[in-house]
């Protein structure tokens, strides 16, 4: 792809993720004009009441594109490292695992804030991610590909089913986790921001520097380990960077699905294989898409709202079904 088109694609999709913000602080179920949600972004003296409906949004606004963001990420991530062109982070059972441990905590240890969530979630998503690898590597061969997807599908069904058995005798603790499980964005704070900030800079530092090895990785293992790159690591720093974006995301806001599905997957029909193009710009779109699906949740919802992970999947599903018809997915 030409340079001078590859700036026009991140220019348009920089100004849309711009007007998706400014539609995130003016709609909601009382809707603002966009003039006064810029001026209340320009004025730091105006206390009318515009101004502060739009300043109460702002936390909300800022956690939706950093949660967008890490999920694209993490979902171009795990679509690479496991040459599968439609997995997401749930292929190594990153949310069941980040959701058992937080149904552990809610049902023996009384955790009910965000605080507590990302620590438990980001253990379980961990702890999962390492029992996943080790499954995948038993065997002939060591691990691979099919392998990896294969024992996270089965971990993840295990996971499933033991969070079943906790949360079903626990009627408190269901209502608790039905909430969290949907996926939602509008508990976002700055406190739970500056919470996961630190996680989410990392894990994108970590896949932003991947980005060469990793495009190394899609000729084949055979062909990466003679260029020099060691497979089994770079795979193991990916992952971590894939689960603790997803998991420190997942903690504050549930399993929202779809987005580190569908961006990578789409965007990749714009930049081909190239991670250097794929991942900043599978940040910019996910962010983009999130923030949509927000403010879809709210005006339709009015005066109440839809959670944000019922959107997703919402869009994300005949998404999929119009990309999958309309090109041939083959692996990466």
């Amino acid at each position: 792809m030409r340079p001078t088109r590859t700036i026009g694609i991140y220019l348009v999709s920089i100004i849309f993720l711009g007007i998706c913000v400014i539609t995130s602080l003016a709609l909601g179920s009382k809707n603002i004009e966009f003039s006064q949600a810029i001026n209340a972004l320009l004025s730091s003296n105006d206390t009318s009441f515009a101004t502060l409906v739009v300043r109460e949004r702002i936390p909300r606004t800022i956690f939706s594109i950093i949660a967008g963001a890490s999920l694209g990420v993490s979902g171009a991530i795990m679509q690479s490292i496991t040459r599968n062109p439609i997995a997401d982070p749930s292929i190594l059972g990153v949310n069941t695992g980040a959701s058992l441990f937080v149904v552990i905590g809610i049902a023996f240890f009384n955790i009910n804030s965000p605080n507590q969530y990302i620590w438990i979630a980001l253990a379980g998503a961990g702890i999962t991610t390492i029992v996943v690898y080790g499954i995948a590597s038993i065997g002939n061969g060591g691990m691979t590909p099919i392998k990896l997807a294969l024992a996270g599908a089965a971990t993840s069904a295990v996971l499933s089913s033991l969070v079943s058995a906790i949360i079903l005798p626990r009627s408190d603790v269901m209502d608790t986790f039905r909430f969290w499980q949907v996926g939602s964005v509008s508990g976002a704070t700055w406190e739970s921001i500056n919470l996961i900030l630190p996680f989410i800079i990392i894990g994108l530092m970590i896949s932003m520097a991947s980005t060469p090895a990793l495009n190394v990785l899609a000729l084949g293992d055979d062909v990466a380990s003679g260029l020099g790159v060691n497979v089994g690591i770079i795979r193991i720093i990916c992952a971590t960077s894939g689960v603790i974006l997803s998991g420190a995301t997942t903690a504050i806001a549930g399993p929202i699905g779809f987005i580190g599905l569908m961006i990578p997957h789409s965007v990749r029909l714009i930049f081909g294989s190239n991670l250097r193009g794929i991942v900043p710009m599978s940040a910019i779109c996910g962010a983009s898409l999130l923030i949509i699906s927000d403010v879809l949740g709210r005006v339709i919802g009015s005066p109440g709202e839809i959670q944000v992970g019922i959107i997703t999947a919402f869009l994300g599903a005949p998404i999929l079904i119009i990309i999958a018809r309309k090109a041939k997915v083959k692996a990466i």
